[in-house]
């Protein structure tokens, strides 16, 4: 019995042992190249200033930049002439995410000398067809080997497609099931059983105007704000609010300031389009992601209602791109917040 006990745990001794060797060879020989191949997304880690004191992430609307713009800086550049004295840097790619930030955020070396960190937060991102876009299963393929998890279990993964993996038809069937089974409660009369109601009125019978009339010529940019901001954030089931608690968690692990950066939407348009209902939508997000964060000493930035219609490039989508006037204006509003912290120091 003793005897067969030994050979089991000898057996197991062995396995480890093996598995052990091949985690040290793969880690020190041939993960990098993995990680330039499926990850590259981390060279903009390794590209971060040893001075750098200010990270600055953000999507397309960092960078973005109009026909009309003399100047073509982004907001982290605008920041950075804002704040001579400190060394800013960014992070920047187009359709990132809260998940993502906080997996970049995950791989920044301990020894750096990052002592405040803003992160870009887009009330949109918080919406079905954000959540649930047709470009998650190549994001979240690039991140297989970023995860925090023995990197050949995470090469294993990646072989056997163990990521998030879905056809841009079950995307949809996704973002299609969460409009029909999230039905509004509001404190007011409200004509919509749920968001799939509310986008098929809107594209059938087009905006409203101040006459109470309806504009069909307008249906589908009406469409297209319903979609992104008919919406209530519910905490308690929103893996993007699970996404920015992770942050939290990991900034105040490192000991580094974070601000949430509550990009400008263009809520000037949606009332236009869609009435004053539409406001409640924004307020009640807005509020919400502000107590909370708040409360757990993050500064939250809000340009939720900085900007005015002129200021953003799309008129025919609903997007944060926004002209040099707009992007100059949150780094100005970014700017201050960031001396305040210096200063109470």
């Amino acid at each position: 019995m003793k005897r067969d006990l030994f050979k089991i745990l000898l057996k197991f001794l062995i396995i480890f042992i093996m598995l052990f060797g091949m985690h040290f060879i793969y880690s020190e020989y041939f993960l990098e190249k993995d990680l330039q191949k499926h990850s590259s997304i981390i060279n903009k880690v390794y590209d971060i200033s040893d001075s750098c004191e200010i990270l600055y992430l953000g999507e397309s609307s960092n960078v973005t930049t109009g026909y009309r713009d003399k100047s073509k800086l982004s907001i982290s550049g605008f920041l950075a002439e804002l704040l001579p004295d400190k060394k800013v840097c960014d992070i920047t790619k187009g359709a990132l995410h809260a998940d993502i930030y906080y997996v970049l955020l995950s791989k920044i070396p301990e020894n750096n000398n990052i002592n405040t960190v803003i992160v870009t937060m887009n009330l949109r991102s918080f919406s079905a067809h954000w959540l649930y876009s047709h470009l998650e299963t190549s994001l979240m393929k690039s991140m297989v080997l970023l995860r925090n998890r023995p990197a050949l279990l995470n090469r294993f993964l990646l072989s056997f497609k163990g990521y998030d993996l879905k056809t841009p038809e079950e995307r949809d069937r996704q973002v299609i099931r969460k409009w029909e089974r999230e039905h509004y409660k509001l404190p007011f009369d409200f004509p919509y059983k749920n968001l799939n109601d509310w986008d098929a009125d809107a594209w059938k019978n087009g905006s409203w105007n101040a006459d109470g009339t309806r504009d069909l010529t307008k249906r589908k940019l009406a469409a297209h704000y319903v979609k992104a901001f008919g919406f209530i954030i519910k905490p308690e089931n929103s893996s993007r609010i699970s996404d920015f608690d992770k942050i939290v968690d990991l900034c105040k692990k490192r000991k580094w300031n974070l601000v949430f950066n509550l990009m400008a939407e263009n809520t000037e348009k949606a009332e236009q389009l869609l009435g004053k209902r539409i406001k409640y939508f924004f307020e009640f997000n807005r509020k919400l992601l502000i107590n909370r964060y708040q409360k757990e000493g993050v500064i939250v930035c809000d340009n939720l209602y900085a900007l005015t219609d002129s200021l953003f490039i799309d008129q025919n989508w609903t997007t944060e791109h926004y002209y040099e006037a707009g992007r100059k204006k949150i780094a100005e509003k970014l700017a201050e917040i960031v001396l305040g912290i210096y200063k109470q120091k």
